[in-house]
């Protein structure tokens, strides 16, 4: 399973079919762009600098690794960042909410709560990034705001653009959405400051990362971590709830894991039924899923995290064109 519909990556007659209403997507994308640039539309410019980290092909392509990068970067010079995100699939009943390291996912969201923890940076969840960024300037005083996703919001103003795409699927079949799996259309991507592989070398752009897995935590007492290479050879439950699964099996089938795959949509509300089985085989996640099933874990289960490794040409790039940003503001 990928996540998104087969005939989105590989086209087809469903595509072909579906065409006339891409068209129609895609003049309402374009137009909408176009209203924000000729001020028909309102847009906020923050006292700070905004930077985001987006993207234009629908579900999951390995932003949140970026914007951690990015945020640690930031702290390193010294800076105060602070990190706004949508909160997809939490349910509180009004936003934006400040996302603590031990927030509630379900309330929250599991990526606002998994960035809080990995960034130690104060996080603002909501889908308003004008309102969340707002709340953290006068909360926190943030001179630098990161935004994870937000590349299609332009009523918030922003000073660099880097989209993420994922090497294996680059831009799918090439078509707008329902045709095809894009937010926006492909010539979108010449107009963003830094466009970056995740997973590989890509023809799209000579810039990008990877992820390192080489351990797995376990959720529940007895704590501690195993090299993923003691799996080796095991067959192991993989439990995923990502927008891309395949590159999640995909990794842990080359430390000779016999993977059993349970693939769940993007941002899944997981619950006890879901992670449990009728044996005693040890239970993987990524840290993503972890944050939602701690309170029902036991001792099979195991999170997986992940390590971003940005090539020599990709850091040095991104750390010229925020530091371009900073210095110009």
């Amino acid at each position: 399973m990928t996540g998104v519909p087969d005939f989105w990556l590989r086209g087809g007659g469903r595509a072909f079919l579906l065409l006339p209403l891409s068209f129609l997507f895609r003049l309402v994308a374009s137009g909408r762009r176009l209203a924000y640039r000729l001020r028909l539309l309102r847009s906020h410019r923050l006292p700070v600098p905004v930077l985001v980290v987006g993207n234009i092909f629908v579900g999951g392509t390995g932003k949140t690794p970026l914007v951690l990068w990015l945020a640690r970067f930031l702290a390193g010079r010294g800076m105060r960042p602070g990190i706004i995100t949508r909160g997809y699939g939490g349910r509180a009943s009004n936003w934006p909410q400040p996302v603590p390291a031990d927030g509630d996912p379900f309330l929250l969201g599991d990526e606002p709560v998994l960035l809080a923890r990995r960034s130690g940076c104060p996080v603002m969840a909501g889908p308003d990034r004008v309102q969340a960024a707002r709340s953290l300037l006068e909360l926190h005083g943030c001179d630098v705001i990161v935004s994870d996703d937000g590349l299609q919001h332009y009523a918030l103003q922003r000073d660099l653009e880097i989209v993420v795409i994922d090497a294996a699927r680059g831009l799918g079949n090439g078509h707008v959405i329902p045709a095809g799996p894009l937010r926006e259309p492909r010539r979108r991507l010449k107009s963003v400051d830094v466009l970056v592989a995740n997973g590989g070398p890509s023809s799209l752009t000579g810039y990008y990362f990877t992820l390192r897995l080489t351990r797995a935590v376990r959720l529940t007492a007895p704590a501690g971590s195993q090299p993923l290479s003691a799996f080796s050879g095991k067959q192991v439950h993989v439990v995923t709830g990502i927008g891309n699964p395949d590159r999640f099996f995909a990794a842990l089938a080359r430390f000779g894991i016999q993977v059993i795959p349970h693939p769940f949509a993007d941002h899944h509300p997981f619950s006890h039924r879901d992670i449990v089985f009728d044996d005693a085989l040890p239970v993987l996640m990524t840290e993503k899923d972890a944050v939602k099933c701690e309170g029902f874990a036991d001792e099979r289960h195991w999170s997986v995290p992940a390590e971003t490794i940005l090539t020599e040409a990709t850091e040095r790039v991104l750390k010229a064109r925020v530091q371009g940003v900073l210095q110009s503001r």
